[in-house]
């Protein structure tokens, strides 16, 4: 089996103690999220890979590096990766044939 594209999200409820009780999640996970979700023939050729918000992200870490934990992020199975929101998008597109997103 050939390795997959890893997509990293954040977990989709997470706390954060400065903002306590409060709940939050990332629009921009969940936007990727909900991109896989509307396609899920080409989601299939995705490795989906949640962690939790607090830092350090050990999956993230161990896949890209300590200064490179923003999500999402978009690990390619090849090497290399995109980890903020319009690059990930636009590798989601080249790389998957997803749409792309209207101006």
């Amino acid at each position: 089996m050939a390795a997959k594209d890893r997509l990293f999200v954040l977990d989709i409820d997470y706390a954060d103690p400065a903002f306590a009780p409060r709940r939050f999640y990332c629009k921009d996970s969940v936007t990727v999220e909900g991109l896989l979700a509307l396609f899920p023939e080409r989601a299939g050729h995705i490795e989906l890979v949640r962690v939790p918000w607090p830092r350090p992200r050990a999956a993230v870490v161990e896949a890209l590096g300590e200064a490179n934990q923003n999500l999402p992020a978009l690990a390619f199975a090849e090497g290399g990766f995109a980890n903020d929101i319009e690059a990930v998008l636009a590798a989601l597109h080249t790389r998957h044939g997803f749409p792309e997103r209207h101006p």
